[in-house]
């Protein structure tokens, strides 16, 4: 199974932006994204690479989704395996 998961942008470098999730951060190319983003910008992210633009709202009621189906544990930092 494959998710895109919510990330908030960080910084932006070029095509590469650090994206972050509870504590952790990862680098993402904004290659395939086709609009502009910018520092605080959510993002939705599959295998390394932007691929939607998403309000804070949005992603929000998505992670929560994640975390109702234990597929994202916020509270301890901890993903099972959701990158």
């Amino acid at each position: 199974m494959c998710l895109g998961i919510p990330m908030q942008i960080r910084r932006i470098d070029g095509n590469v932006a650090e994206a972050a999730l509870s504590g952790t951060t990862r680098p993402v190319y904004l290659d395939i994204l086709g609009e502009e983003v910018r520092v605080g910008d959510y993002v939705i992210v599959h295998a390394g690479f932007a691929i939607h633009k998403i309000d804070e709202r949005e992603a929000g009621e998505t992670l929560d989704l994640f975390r109702e189906a234990g597929i994202l544990d916020l509270d301890s930092g901890t993903d099972h395996g959701v990158h």
